[in-house]
């Protein structure tokens, strides 16, 4: 390379915050420094210059999101007809996750902006038609983690929610209501207190930690990065074969560990969920800090502890990084994991998470507290098919009922539940043995045990519909109905027609953040905008 090819290489080297701002601005978004350093960590663009001043060549950052035009490219899949406008690719994590939304992990809902789009009466300049003002009472008969209520609190709306499963109900609740959060924050440290002294009477600590060190000595020498992710993505490195030898190799180090500290790690039986999916370790933790949680009196702080608990339960399970969202088989010994590429350890207590979570439930309940209005949302256990809705809220709100009865619903945002794809009640199967809430699977519409055969699908048309229709009395006249979902199988047709309803507009919109899924393959789910036929 000659001196003058050198030097117009060298004026395409940017630092983390040019880069961060040279990207904000070529694709229209919020690129952060912590993207940027991502894409370096991962082997995405080269690293030049130290670790100390990291480097990036503007050519070869404006090459990789080049090459992931996913607006083009889904298009190109799914149709022209996408509104890549209600994808909110423009949003951080942080921001489709904000507040109380992440208090606890569910599957299948969808992120607070979309609800935003369709409830907020700002103005958009690509919305024509305004649906809910302030003030109005909004309903989601299958409220999940209760994404819409929360919404509604923000934007100045009341809004009922019902829900078949007691977990989902208990999540939604905890989200909305108002809590004493100085107490919350006192109990939380009287049990951490006494978990860290339940375990200095044990050895996992001492254990982990030295594991801990091991691995990271393996890693580093066998498993570099970003150059070990590099080669393999250049086809340098069999992947299979070599993480298969190495982590071989670690074994033996891990199960010198388990005897010199003598740890047990598979519990005596598993005739439950929580026998089979937790160590040992994991296990003795959870039932001691479930008996410190049942000695809490007050109602609410016990509630917030809980969300807590579940969450750090579920983040606990003897599975890889890859399989958390589906388990597969329970892991008892180290691995290789794909998701991070390097050795990796099944968790060995519970203590980490439960700090974690402890700290960042609270930063989500000061945030919310700081946006809430003086508006009402509740959270109905009950089947949307047969509830009496104006019962039972008079039972908990009579102001509420009050209103209810004077101005009626003014309409519904929901996410019904996909046929045959979700068990609801068996994803938080933990939660539901801890804390034995009744159990109604057989409530459950379009359950993912019943499939997606014909009589499945016929099943799930009738049960949305029953559900529309006993929601409708208790709507105004001139109601606005917005359901989304993934109608692969064309049903919401005849949904609309059974609810004695029309299809007045159908939004198509790319969905880029699915937790749960393959984020490389082209998805997509409509929002069907109905009325009365």
């Amino acid at each position: 390379m000659n001196q003058l090819t050198f030097l117009e290489e060298a004026k395409k080297l940017i630092n983390l915050r040019e880069a961060s701002e040279w990207a904000s601005q070529y694709l229209n978004r919020n690129v952060t420094t912590s993207n940027i350093s991502y894409l370096l960590q991962y082997g995405r663009i080269i690293k030049y210059g130290s670790n100390g001043n990291p480097l990036i060549n503007i050519d070869e950052l404006k090459e990789y999101y080049d090459s992931f035009d996913k607006e083009k490219q889904w298009k190109k899949k799914l149709g022209e007809d996408l509104n890549w406008h209600l994808s909110f690719i423009e949003y951080k994590e942080s921001e489709r996750t904000k507040h109380v939304h992440r208090l606890h992990p569910y599957k299948g809902k969808f992120i607070p902006q979309l609800v935003e789009y369709f409830l907020d009466s700002h103005t958009d300049e690509f919305k024509k038609q305004i649906y809910f003002h302030k003030g109005d009472i909004v309903l989601d008969p299958f409220c999940g983690s209760g994404t819409t209520l929360v919404q509604a609190n923000e934007l100045g709306m009341h809004a009922i929610g019902v829900d078949i499963s007691a977990f989902n109900a208990m999540i939604s609740k905890a989200k909305i209501e108002k809590h004493n959060i100085p107490n919350i924050r006192e109990a939380i440290h009287n049990i951490t207190l006494n978990l860290v002294n339940f375990q200095k009477t044990k050895n996992n600590i001492a254990f982990e930690e030295h594991l801990l060190s091991e691995l990271s000595k393996f890693n580093y020498r066998y498993f570099p990065s970003p150059e070990y992710k590099i080669k393999v993505r250049k086809g340098k490195i069999n992947e299979k074969e070599y993480a298969k030898n190495k982590e071989q190799k670690f074994l033996s180090i891990y199960y010198d560990l388990v005897e010199k500290y003598k740890i047990k790690i598979k519990q005596d039986k598993n005739n439950s969920f929580l026998d089979t999916w937790f160590l040992f370790l994991v296990r003795e933790e959870i039932d001691f800090v479930f008996k410190e949680l049942k000695n809490v009196g007050n109602k609410d702080i016990k509630k917030i502890l809980a969300i807590i608990f579940s969450r750090t339960v579920r983040s606990c399970r003897a599975t890889t990084h890859a399989d958390l969202a589906t388990l597969k088989e329970p892991v008892t010994t180290t691995y290789y994991c794909k998701k991070h590429g390097k050795i990796c350890k099944p968790i060995f207590s519970i203590k980490g998470w439960w700090r974690r979570y402890t700290i960042d439930t609270l930063n989500r309940l000061n945030e919310f507290d700081r946006l809430r209005t003086e508006t009402f949302q509740i959270c109905l256990i009950g089947d949307s098919r047969t509830i009496d809705i104006y019962k039972e809220i008079k039972k908990r709100n009579s102001r509420l009922a009050e209103l209810l009865l004077k101005q009626k619903i003014k309409g519904i945002f929901s996410s019904p539940p996909y046929v045959g794809l979700i068990d609801y009640h068996e994803q938080h199967a933990y939660s539901y043995e801890i804390f034995g809430f009744d159990r109604k699977d057989e409530l459950e519409i379009g359950p993912l045990s019943k499939g997606q055969g014909k009589e499945a699908r016929n099943s799930y048309v009738k049960g949305i519909a029953v559900s529309l229709r006993n929601c409708k009395k208790y709507l105004q006249k001139d109601y606005d109905i917005f359901l989304v979902a993934n109608d692969k199988f064309n049903l919401y047709p005849d949904i609309a027609q059974l609810s004695d309803m029309k299809i007045v507009n159908q939004f198509k919109r790319p969905v880029l953040n699915r937790v749960e899924k393959d984020r490389s393959n082209a998805y997509a789910e409509i929002i069907f905008h109905l009325k009365e036929r």
